[in-house]
């Protein structure tokens, strides 16, 4: 059977980008989702409530696939409810296509919460780790938020100040280009020796915030504020960013007036308030072949330049 993918959560940060990548390579791509956010126009769209087995079914009636991806997830309350109704997803696809064969391999996207445990702390407590990529309407892209704050500095005059702990600033991080992790996924779901196996997938390289905010800050033209070790939470401090990314928005005529639709404030709040270092070993995908690498001060400007080019910042 020709490789035919269904990706759930197409329109997603890790999805669209998944979706790009195996549309570029030859592969036939639907993605599976309730139609609230449009797919990549390369992807033929499922529309479905993953929470119902009956719609799933449905949905899926007569499909086949070779290849699934799960890379979206349902934030629940609690992590007994994110067990609950995130497993049930995974399970009404998978009961929906066994039946009908020709499954040759099946991809969890989790991102660290596969060491880290219940969301419920790992969100609380500060210990995320980071995918960047163009998407827009999600939930946890560092990237696109930091782009939509330096653009309102700069139109306020006011410095960018580093939201984050000083475990951060000073320490070393890593962080994962989601183009990178796409082409991780496919490696994966194509190699025989990434069969039953799960991977880390990050950039390759490491960095300290100290020296990349400045970077940042350089990109958009923006003065960096020094950082004197408080914590400055953006979710706390951007409560009147909605009006002022309107103004911004109708100044250069951008796409998306809504800031909601582009930021994710308490995300990336979690993700530069870690209290500790986190670097992700990429030795097991090394020694499996796969040997791809991605600078990350590349991966953020070529985001940036993105976003500029599909009008969601201003050039």
């Amino acid at each position: 059977m020709e490789k035919r993918a269904l990706i759930i959560g197409a329109s997603g940060i890790v999805g669209s980008n998944l979706a790009d990548r195996l549309h570029s390579t030859g592969w036939r791509v639907a993605g599976l989702s309730r139609g609230r956010t449009a797919v990549p126009a390369s992807v033929e769209p499922v529309t479905a409530d993953l929470t119902s087995a009956a719609s799933v079914t449905q949905a899926l009636a007569g499909q086949k696939f070779s290849h699934v991806f799960f890379t979206a997830w349902a934030r629940q309350a609690t992590e007994k409810d994110n067990i609950r109704v995130n497993g049930a997803m995974v399970r009404h696809v998978l009961d929906a296509l066994g039946p009908q064969g020709g499954i040759e391999h099946v991809a969890l996207v989790t991102g660290l919460k596969h060491y880290l445990g219940p969301f419920e702390a790992y969100a609380t407590g500060a210990v995320p780790h980071t995918i960047i990529g163009f998407a827009l309407g999600n939930a946890m892209n560092m990237g696109v938020t930091l782009a939509v704050y330096a653009t309102l500095c700069k139109a306020s005059g006011q410095p960018f100040v580093f939201p984050g702990s000083a475990a951060q600033w000073n320490g070393l991080t890593d962080m994962t280009d989601a183009r990178l992790l796409a082409r991780h996924l496919e490696w994966a779901a194509t190699t025989p020796a990434a069969r039953n196996e799960a991977f880390n997938v990050v950039n390759g390289d490491v960095f300290r915030w100290k020296w990349m905010w400045t970077q940042l800050a350089g990109y958009f033209g923006v003065e960096a504020a020094p950082f004197d070790g408080t914590v400055r939470p953006l979710e706390a401090r951007m409560q009147g960013a909605a009006q002022q990314w309107r103004d911004v928005a109708a100044r250069f005529a951008l796409k998306e007036p809504d800031v909601d639709r582009l930021v994710s404030w308490w995300h990336t709040d979690a993700d530069l308030g870690r209290p500790m270092e986190v670097l992700t070993d990429m030795s097991k995908s090394r020694k499996a072949g796969f040997m791809d690498y991605q600078s990350t001060p590349d991966a953020f400007f070529a985001l940036f330049d993105r976003l500029k080019a599909e009008g969601i910042i201003p050039r």
